[in-house]
């Protein structure tokens, strides 16, 4: 039987101890389906495997992306590690990549080569946003995430996605976002009610501009808590331009994540326009560490 070795890497960690681990197998061909849930069991975290591109998709690489539970059709932060992994191991040589996904087309970059400064980043489409406006759904939602009518912003419930669907609340304050403690037994039916494949609060950073803090609460991905979810900041992103926290310019905007649980992540997002200046999608990228086998 052939043996499908995993490689453990963490992607966007800010510091030693952060990012999201993902085993990404980089030679997946002849991999089941049931083989590539095993490996996101057995780490316990999202997983990500490479294989031949399909002849019509142009593609470079084609991935598949795995929770413990089920397969997901898009996977941010796997997807950047697994290119870094690529470019480390040789594969990947070129500034840019294609790479199939189950949701699309993404098209991958290497940005500052060759220096200090070099980390991959990832295309996602336009953000799509759809207010939560039930009040039974608004209430149910402070209820589950535990917080206070005054730990609220004064800004909509959103529903954004570019792949996944990811429901953002706006608190006051890092401190009430650090300080969360939701009713997780019920975060997964929440969620199957809004549409949506996990919770997104936010806070502003007061001190630093254009940067944001989150946690990702998973719908029903097998644990609680992501450190670092690219496809959420994406979706933040294109929220933080709606409320007019961020103009739709070619700069950084910094999202921390997982600081909450000791693993500090920071994941770099901004938009992608087109010659008018048209918003038309965003990049998200970030640093990635290799852990070992």
């Amino acid at each position: 039987m052939q043996d499908f070795a995993a490689q453990l890497i963490k992607v966007f960690p800010a510091a030693a101890n952060g990012g999201n681990p993902a085993p990404i197998v980089l030679e997946a061909e002849g991999m089941s389906d049931a083989a590539m849930r095993a490996v996101a069991a057995q780490y316990g975290h999202e997983s990500g495997f490479v294989f031949a591109p399909s002849p019509a998709s142009g593609a470079d690489f084609k991935m598949r992306y795995f929770v413990p539970l089920h397969e997901m059709e898009m996977c941010g932060h796997a997807t950047v590690g697994a290119l870094w992994l690529l470019r480390q191991s040789g594969r990947w040589t070129t500034p840019a990549a294609t790479v199939e996904t189950a949701s699309g087309l993404v098209r991958g970059f290497v940005r500052h080569a060759g220096t200090p400064d070099e980390y991959v980043e990832i295309t996602q489409p336009a953000g799509k946003l759809q207010t939560v406006n039930d009040a039974k759904q608004l209430a149910e939602i402070a209820d589950v995430l535990r917080v206070r009518a005054d730990e609220l912003l004064p800004l909509p419930v959103l529903n954004a996605a570019t792949s996944r669907v990811k429901t953002l609340i706006g608190l006051s304050s890092v401190t009430a976002l650090d300080t969360l403690q939701p009713d997780f037994a019920r975060v997964q039916a929440l969620c199957e009610a809004l549409g949506s494949t996990g919770l997104y609060p936010f806070a502003v950073d007061p001190q630093k501009p254009r940067s944001f803090h989150a946690r990702q609460f998973p719908k029903s991905s097998g644990y609680p808590e992501d450190a670092a979810t690219g496809i959420a900041a994406a979706a933040l992103l294109f929220g933080l331009r709606a409320h007019g926290l961020v103009p739709a310019d070619h700069e950084l905007t910094t999202i921390h994540q997982g600081r909450a649980m000791g693993a500090p992540s920071e994941i770099r997002a901004r938009f992608d326009l087109d010659a008018a200046g048209q918003v038309i999608g965003c990049f998200i990228g970030g640093a990635v560490t290799y852990c070992g086998g």
